[in-house]
C-alpha cells in the first residue's frame, strides 16, 4: 500500500467519509484535516484516473478543489480518455532565422509551446491571426458554480477562488485559447484542468474562450480542442477537433533500407521479450528520464499507468539498450537512461530517429518481420511472425499465446518505422 492509500484510509476512518456521502452525497474536507496524516499537495494531486488512492477507486469516487484550503469528495465524473489521435501528421518546420529553437532542445512544455508557435502551427490549428501570448502560470479561479455528473445523478458545486494554473494562452482577433500541455502521453486528463481556467476567463473576456490539451513528444504535437457545450456543465465537455503535426524530417526509404543491409544482429539479451506496443510511448519515456532517473512509482504516476504497463514499457526499453534498471539509497526500483540512451537523445531529430531504428534491427525477429513486409508490400500475418518469433532465440517465450501476444509489439514497432518515412 502506497502512502498516499495508507493516509487516506486513515483519514476515510476518522472522518466517516464513505457514510457522509453515502447521507449527503458528497464530503467537504479541508487541507488542514488532510495534514494531518500527509502533505495536501501530495495527497488530492491526481492527473490521471489511475492515480486515485484505492478507496476512491473502489468507491468510485473523485476530488476537486472548491476553495484555496477546501476540496470535495463524491463519485465525480471528473476525467475523460483521449480519443484515438487521427492518423494523418502534418509536416512544420521554424522558420530558418530560429536558431534557439533545436528539436532535440525542446525539453520543457513552455519550449515546446514557443516552437508550435514559431512555427505557425498554433494559427494554423486555432484558425486565428495575430495571436499574442497572454495569462500563464497560477491565478485565482474566481467564483463560479456548475454540475457535474455522478454516479446518483446531476450535482451542483461551488467554486470560490480555487488554485488555477493555465501552461500558456494566446489571444488572437477572434479568440482567446487557453492551453494545458503535457509531454507524457496517457490515455486520459483531468477535465478540470480545462474547466477551471475556461470558467474563469469565460466571464472575463466577450470573445469566445477555446480550450486545448496539446501533448509534445519526439517531434510531434498532438493538439485536442475541446468545447463545453453547457458553460455551467463540466459534464458536457466535446472534442471538437484533433489534429497532428510533427517536426519535418528527411528519412526516405532508402535509409531504412540501407540499414536492414548494414545492421549487425544481437544475442537475444536475458529480459522479458516486449510487449508493448507503441513505440512512441517508449520513446516519451526516453525523454522523461533523460530529464531524470525515475522509480518505478515515479513512472506509473506520470503516465497514469498501472504498475503492470509501467513493467511493460520500462522492459522494452531495457530490451533495446535504452534504459538502465537500478535501486535507489531507499531499495526502491530506479530507471534511467542507458549510455546508449543519452547518446541517442542527443542526436538532431532525425539522427535519433534512425538511431532508434538502427537498435530496433539489431535484434532479428525485428529485421525479418520488416524485411518481410518490405518484399511483399504488406504486413505478414500472425502465424508468419510467430514462425519468424520461434527461429529467433527469444527469451523465455515459450506459450503458443505467448507468441501471439508478444507479436502485436513487432507490428506495432514495424509500423512504426514505416511511420517516420518521409
Amino acid at each position: 500500500m502506497g502512502l498516499n492509500d495508507a493516509a487516506w484510509e486513515k483519514l476515510f476512518h476518522k472522518y466517516h467519509i464513505l457514510d457522509e456521502i453515502e447521507n449527503k452525497g458528497q464530503f467537504i474536507i479541508s487541507a488542514n484535516q488532510i495534514k494531518e496524516f500527509r502533505e495536501p499537495r501530495l495527497m488530492t494531486k491526481f492527473d490521471h484516473k489511475v492515480n486515485l488512492p484505492w478507496l476512491f477507486a473502489r468507491n468510485n469516487l473523485a476530488i476537486l478543489p472548491i476553495s484555496r484550503g477546501d476540496y470535495v469528495i463524491a463519485s465525480f465524473s471528473a476525467y475523460k480518455e483521449f480519443e484515438e489521435p487521427d492518423s494523418h501528421v502534418q509536416k512544420i518546420s521554424a522558420p530558418p532565422h530560429i536558431q534557439s529553437l533545436m528539436p532535440q532542445f525542446l525539453v520543457s512544455e513552455a519550449i515546446a509551446l514557443n516552437y508550435a508557435n514559431a512555427c505557425g502551427l498554433l494559427n494554423d490549428f486555432l484558425e486565428d491571426d495575430m495571436l499574442v501570448p497572454t495569462v500563464s502560470g497560477r491565478m485565482s479561479s474566481g467564483s463560479f458554480g456548475f454540475d457535474i455528473d455522478t454516479k446518483s445523478g446531476t450535482r451542483h458545486i461551488m467554486i470560490n477562488n480555487s488554485q488555477i494554473e493555465i501552461d500558456a494562452a494566446y489571444e488572437g482577433i477572434h479568440y482567446l485559447s487557453l492551453f494545458e500541455a503535457k509531454r507524457d502521453l496517457s490515455d486520459d486528463f483531468l477535465v478540470r484542468q480545462l474547466y477551471y481556467p475556461f470558467r474563469a476567463w469565460y466571464g472575463r473576456v466577450t470573445k469566445n474562450v477555446k480550450t486545448v490539451f496539446l501533448i509534445f513528444s519526439n517531434g510531434v504535437f498532438h493538439l485536442y480542442q475541446y468545447q463545453f457545450e453547457e458553460p455551467g456543465n463540466y459534464s458536457s465537455l466535446r472534442l471538437v477537433k484533433q489534429k497532428n503535426y510533427a517536426i519535418a524530417a528527411e528519412i526516405r526509404l532508402t535509409d531504412i533500407e540501407k540499414l536492414l543491409k548494414t545492421v549487425p544482429f544481437i544475442q537475444e539479451p536475458p529480459i522479458p521479450f516486449p510487449q508493448a506496443d507503441r513505440m512512441p510511448r517508449i520513446i516519451n519515456l526516453m525523454e522523461l528520464l533523460n530529464e531524470k532517473p525515475m522509480t518505478k512509482q515515479d513512472i506509473t504516476w506520470e503516465y497514469g499507468f498501472d504498475e503492470r504497463q509501467t513493467n511493460y514499457y520500462t522492459d522494452a526499453g531495457r530490451y533495446l539498450g535504452f534504459i538502465d534498471k537500478d535501486h535507489d539509497d531507499h531499495g526502491s526500483i530506479l530507471f534511467r537512461l542507458s549510455s546508449c540512451g543519452t547518446s541517442i537523445m542527443e542526436l538532431e531529430y532525425a539522427k535519433r530517429q534512425l538511431a532508434i531504428v538502427t537498435q530496433i534491427l539489431r535484434h532479428k525477429v525485428f529485421h525479418e518481420t520488416l524485411k518481410l513486409y518490405l518484399q511483399c508490400g504488406e504486413m505478414p500475418d500472425k502465424k508468419t511472425i510467430v514462425q519468424i518469433m520461434k527461429q529467433a532465440g527469444l527469451y523465455h517465450v515459450e506459450a503458443e499465446s505467448t507468441y501471439v501476444r508478444r507479436s502485436s509489439t513487432i507490428t506495432g514497432w514495424i509500423n512504426w518505422i514505416l511511420s517516420i518515412v518521409q
